[in-house]
C-alpha cells in the first residue's frame, strides 16, 4: 500500500506534457483541480475525465501508475461514499431499521467519489510530469507578485516542493521500518482494523527519528553548499513559454468554456 503513493513522485519523461513550462503545469492544474468543485452533473464529469484521460495519455505515463494512487484513499472513499449514502434524506430507495438508502444519498455518493478520485490523480499528473526543481522555480514565480506585501516566495515554493518531494521518501522508509520490524516478529496483517492500527503505533517513534535525520541532512547539505535564500539565484535552465504552452492554455479553454455550459444548460 505504501509504494502505491503517486504524490510527490517524478516519472521521467520527454512527452509535450514533461516539456511544458511548469508554471502552465501549475495553474493548468490548479484550474483543473477548482473546475472540479463547480461540476454539478456527471456530464461534467465526463468532460473532465476525458481531458485528463487525454493528458495522461499525452503525458506517456502508464495508466496503471497513475490509479496506483487510488488504492491509497480507499478507506476515505469508502467513508464518503457510506455516508453520503445513509445520511442524505430523499427518496428511499431501501431500508432496514434506522438505516436508509435514499435516491438522493446514493447520487451524492457516487457523484463525491468520482470527484475525490479526479482530485487525486489530476494533482498527481502534476509531479509525475514536473521535476521537483522545476516545481520550486515555478511556485516561486507565481508567488513573486506577493513578495510586495511581504511574503516569502521562494521559501513557501521550497517548503512546498521538498514536502511534496519527501512524501514517497518517508513512505519508502516507513516501509523499511516496518520489514525490519516484521523480521523480528512483529505482525501488522492480522487482526482486524482497530488492532491493525494499534500495531502501527511502534513505527511512529523510529519514523519521526528518520524523518528528522532526513530534515538534518537536507539542511547540511544546503548549508554546505551556501544557500542564502533565493535572492539574485541563477538558473541553470531558464523558464519559458513555448508553442505548447499556448496549445495548453487553449485547449484548457476549451474545457472551462464547456463546462459552464453544460452548468448553465443542465
Amino acid at each position: 500500500m505504501l509504494r502505491d503513493i503517486t504524490l510527490g513522485q517524478y516519472y521521467p519523461g520527454e512527452s509535450p506534457i514533461h516539456k511544458l513550462d511548469p508554471r502552465t503545469k501549475i495553474l493548468g492544474t490548479l484550474l483543473y483541480l477548482i473546475s472540479l468543485f463547480i461540476v454539478k452533473s456527471f456530464a461534467g464529469f465526463a468532460v473532465a475525465l476525458l481531458l485528463l484521460g487525454m493528458s495522461i495519455k499525452i503525458s506517456g505515463v502508464p495508466l496503471k501508475f497513475m490509479l496506483k494512487g487510488l488504492k491509497t484513499i480507499f478507506m476515505i472513499a469508502l467513508f464518503t461514499f457510506v455516508l453520503n449514502v445513509f445520511m442524505t434524506p430523499g427518496t428511499v430507495l431501501w431500508r432496514w431499521g434506522f438505516l436508509r438508502v435514499t435516491e438522493e444519498g446514493l447520487y451524492n455518493a457516487v457523484f463525491m467519489v468520482v470527484r475525490l478520485g479526479l482530485l487525486i490523480v489530476g494533482s498527481s499528473l502534476l509531479t509525475l510530469a514536473t521535476k521537483p526543481l522545476q516545481l520550486t522555480d515555478g511556485m516561486e514565480t507565481l508567488l513573486r507578485p506577493l513578495q510586495r506585501f511581504g511574503v516569502p516566495a521562494h521559501e513557501i515554493a521550497m517548503m512546498m516542493s521538498i514536502a511534496l518531494r519527501f512524501i514517497p521518501t518517508l513512505m519508502e522508509e516507513t516501509d523499511k521500518i516496518m520489514k525490519a520490524q516484521m523480521a523480528r516478529g512483529a505482525d501488522f496483517e492480522s487482526g482486524n482494523l482497530l488492532q491493525r492500527a494499534k500495531s502501527l503505533i511502534p513505527l511512529l517513534v523510529p519514523l519521526f527519528i528518520s524523518a528528522f535525520r532526513i530534515a538534518v541532512d537536507l539542511a547540511m547539505a544546503m548549508e554546505s553548499r551556501c544557500y542564502r535564500g533565493g535572492e539574485n539565484r541563477t538558473r541553470l535552465h531558464p523558464m519559458s513559454f513555448h508553442a505548447g504552452d499556448g496549445v495548453a492554455a487553449v485547449i484548457l479553454g476549451i474545457y472551462l468554456l464547456i463546462l459552464v455550459g453544460l452548468r448553465f444548460i443542465m
